[in-house]
């Protein structure tokens, strides 16, 4: 009797588990390589919700210099790149790391500096004001992270006929860290600095720094999207890649990011070719 008892509780069991429902499924999820500039001025946290209810996708960011942010795509550790230093960006897809780029959004690079301006650049264009900094050997802090914004300010340096390696001494601070830091440093020390805009804006430890120098067609920043090839890493999620890129490009994705503002003042702007 008891073996019959035994029996018939573990095929009501089997009946009640049957009729379960079943373990919820994993969200699907993607990994995007991006700029410490688009983390830590808060664009993803602004975007990110709005797609994932969207899409039901869930993305998982990891900020990094666009150097780096590149190199993890090249090792396969992401499904998307969103980056801003063009001429890397061309060569990742030269490589065959991906098949196109799409353009995304805007903003721009401003140079930094104390409200006292020692080597008086306020105003200036940006080949006279990194040559007077230079000059002048005014305290400077460099991101030093291969980051686009550093890509950037290196190629300041070389379009002002400055020989950075040659000048360089203890006013050139190469801190290696992404911009919210830098922007610390520099605040700290009373130090020029080229930042872009949007984490800038978004930055609230400014100290007795002020933006100096901005408005060269030169400090235009623009950003890139890329989905990894998945001929160099089968395990790239395409379909949710993909998805998440043209969200970006799409005319709600565009509004969302022309809808981040801090303090009206826009950070970025969409820039997806139509059609």
């Amino acid at each position: 009797m008891d073996r019959l008892r035994r029996s018939f509780l573990t095929l009501s069991l089997l009946a009640v588990l049957g009729t379960a429902s079943p373990l919820r499924a994993e969200p699907a999820s993607i990994v995007v390589a991006s700029t410490t500039s688009t983390e830590q001025s808060g664009l993803f946290k602004h975007i990110l919700p709005l797609f994932k209810q969207k899409s039901g996708i869930e993305v998982k960011v990891v900020a990094l210099g666009t150097g780096q942010a590149l190199d993890a795509a090249r090792r396969g550790d992401a499904d998307v790149v969103l980056v801003h230093d063009r001429p890397a960006e061309d060569k990742f897809v030269a490589e065959g790391f991906a098949k196109g780029r799409q353009d995304v959004m805007y903003n721009d690079f401003v140079l930094i500096g104390p409200k006292a301006d020692p080597a008086g650049i306020r105003g200036k264009g940006v080949d006279d004001a990194f040559k007077a900094i230079a000059a002048g050997q005014a305290p400077f802090v460099s991101r030093g992270d291969r980051s686009g914004t550093h890509s950037a300010e290196l190629r300041s340096w070389k379009e002002a006929d400055v020989d950075l390696p040659a000048v360089r001494g203890d006013w050139y601070r190469d801190v290696g860290q992404g911009m919210g830091p830098a922007l610390n440093t520099a605040s700290s020390l009373g130090a020029y600095i080229l930042a872009d805009r949007g984490t800038w804006l978004s930055f609230k430890n400014r100290g007795d720094l002020t933006i100096l120098v901005e408005g060269d067609k030169r400090l235009f920043n623009p950003y890139g999207v890329m989905l990894v090839n998945p001929e160099k890493h089968p395990t790239v999620k395409v379909k949710e890649g993909q998805a998440f890129i043209d969200w970006l490009v799409s005319p709600e994705g565009q509004q969302a990011i022309a809808d981040y503002k801090i303090n009206g003042e826009p950070l970025f702007f969409p820039s997806a070719k139509k059609g």
